[in-house]
């Protein structure tokens, strides 16, 4: 059984149901985020490709790449002779980011695929990223190994999510998240249950050091650990050698 926010449900039907979540609010996806994190979220984002440091003519690879944030910073940094694929298992949140990042004047590849069973070949990428994504995966395991698989030797793995806040912070951010959050989706996107899950599924992810393990088993060496807002959110970087 997986955990869909605090709800034990079959693999298929966690897939299922984390299909509906953001079928439903991907209109509004990165208004409610602007709105939710007072837009910090850009400034994590930016902080994540920039601890990456790739280098003009790099291979990206950006897993759960939703509305092209990050995409769109990654193709900024490796420049023309760099390639950048934008992925992500639900159709409707791949179309929005594609149509947001044409209208900014960036033409990506874009693939629609399931993190745990990625379709590329070992050792294509220099990085690859996944930013606040992986709490959704079903199988968190099988998708940290295939990042390993699909990096080149000398390549660094970013995985961007919400993490375990500091405690004395614990009892405002959990009132925030199950009393703001709903009531924001309702007014904003229409769908209270969506962000309901949402501030639930943050609770029932890997914590810091946990995640760091994770990677680690996987295969990733030499794994750091960002804390921002005081783990609020939480940079993991992992290396292969």
């Amino acid at each position: 059984m997986e955990s869909f926010g605090y709800e034990k449900v079959p693999p298929d039907e966690k897939t299922r149901r984390v299909r509906g979540v953001f079928d439903s609010v991907a209109g509004r996806y990165d208004l409610m985020n602007d709105l939710m994190s007072g837009g910090l979220h850009r400034l994590w984002k930016r902080y994540a490709v920039m601890t990456a440091h790739v280098r003009p003519g790099a291979r990206v690879l950006d897993l759960a790449g939703g509305t092209g944030d990050l995409a769109r910073l990654f193709a900024h940094r490796v420049g023309p002779g760099g390639t950048v694929v934008h992925t992500d298992i639900n159709g409707t949140m791949l179309a929005a980011g594609r149509d947001r990042l044409l209208d900014a004047g960036v033409a990506l590849p874009t693939a629609q695929c399931d993190a745990a069973a990625l379709p590329f070949a070992a050792r294509t990428f220099d990085c690859v990223s996944i930013a606040f994504g992986l709490r959704n995966v079903t199988h968190k395991d099988r998708a940290l190994a295939e990042m390993r698989r699909v990096l080149k030797p000398g390549g660094t793995a970013l995985v961007l999510e919400f993490s375990r806040v500091a405690a004395p912070l614990a009892p405002a951010y959990d009132w925030y998240s199950f009393n703001v959050l709903p009531r924001l989706g309702r007014l904003v996107a229409g769908d209270a249950d969506s962000y309901r899950y949402l501030a639930e599924s943050i609770r029932m992810h890997p914590d810091q050091a946990t995640l760091k393990a994770m990677m680690e088993q996987a295969g990733f060496e030499d794994v750091e650990v960002h804390n921002l807002m005081a783990g609020v959110v939480a940079l993991h970087v992992g290396r292969v050698y």
